[in-house]
């Protein structure tokens, strides 16, 4: 045999022979999938009732102190109608009569009520106010043995209104009160066509003195808060339609009790509501005559400032009628008026 027919036989013998196995192809396993697809499922719903449970940070400190109010003061500012103002001569001076008791009658001078709300206005103040008195009478006639109620808002309206002014300087002459005759004498003195602006505010002496504060069976009862102010206001209204008639209301007080502990206006009913409850029936009061109310018991003088701003249980420092007179002026006078 030779060496080339050896070497034919051999060399097939010894190669190696050609790899023809394939690796099979990627197959996803659907259940492998789903389970996946379930399991982060689960996880972001257990990472989002975790969140939800937990809640997020509140602001809020019971220990902060603020005096921010939590509660819209309840103003109702209506402008008087042109049509009232027909066959009536402007002098050209804003002219404000204060009708009123104590916020106006105490601290007569550079820091009382009436002075403040002339300084930041401009206008010509007079101050018509008795201390003590209050807008509802005591009896629904009048009674010698009670002078006071000649000094209640239905009096003092009705003299305005007729020019009599007997009643209420008897009354005047009775009183202990050296500022009473010199008002009286202002009040019947006065030209009420000169007058723009009929300011009232008196405190909370309704609330604490029980006087009761509506008649159902009566709107016009003289006794009842909104009885009283409701007949005052009329008629004004109908003698000098021309006066723009504003309505202060009372701010926060306390009732003093008969062991002498200060009780929570607001929170006390003497037997004819709270504090807030004669609030919205002067409300009611001056949207029934189309007047304007500055809500002083939300929006300026509260159980939560009070103590900056009174001396006691219902009487204000000079900060607190600078208040009362910068609100006045605010919703009645803006600066651009009281600068013209």
């Amino acid at each position: 045999m030779n060496q080339d027919t050896e070497k034919s036989t051999t060399t097939p013998k010894n190669k190696p022979k050609a790899n023809n196995t394939k690796k099979p192809p990627f197959r996803m396993n659907l259940h492998i999938v789903f389970l996946s697809a379930i399991l982060i499922i689960a996880i972001v719903c257990v990472y989002k009732l975790y969140k939800w449970n937990k809640g997020t940070p509140s602001d809020y400190d019971p220990n902060i102190q603020t005096t921010e109010f939590d509660v819209e003061a309840l103003d109702s500012i209506i402008p008087l109608a042109p049509d009232k103002l027909e066959g009536h001569e402007d002098d050209g001076v804003t002219t404000i009569l204060c009708l009123g008791n104590d916020p106006f009658s105490l601290n007569k001078g550079e820091f009382g009520l009436a002075e403040q709300i002339a300084a930041k206005s401009g206008a010509t103040v007079y101050n018509g106010s008795f201390t003590g008195s209050k807008i509802g009478a005591t009896f629904d006639y009048f009674n010698d043995g009670y002078w006071m109620d000649a000094f209640s808002i239905s009096y003092l309206a009705d003299a305005l209104c007729t020019g009599d002014f007997s009643l209420v300087m008897d009354a005047a002459y009775y009183s202990y009160d050296p500022e009473f005759v010199p008002t009286v004498e202002m009040l019947q003195s006065l030209d009420m066509n000169d007058v723009d602006i009929l300011c009232v505010m008196y405190d909370g002496i309704d609330y604490i003195s029980k006087t009761p504060s509506d008649d159902p069976g009566d709107p016009y009862s003289v006794v009842a808060y909104t009885g009283a102010l409701r007949t005052a206001i009329t008629q004004i209204q109908e003698t000098y339609p021309h006066i723009r008639i504003v309505l202060m209301s009372h701010t926060f007080c306390h009732n003093v009790n008969e062991e002498g502990n200060f009780e929570n206006g607001d929170r006390i009913d003497l037997g004819n509501g709270t504090l807030s409850h004669y609030l919205l029936k002067e409300i009611d009061v001056a949207s029934d005559c189309g007047v304007s109310i500055i809500d002083n018991f939300y929006g300026s003088i509260n159980e939560d400032n009070y103590l900056d701003y009174m001396t006691d249980y219902i009487h204000f420092n000079d900060a607190g009628r600078e208040l009362l007179a910068q609100r006045f002026v605010d919703c009645i006078l803006p600066v651009e008026e009281a600068e013209e």
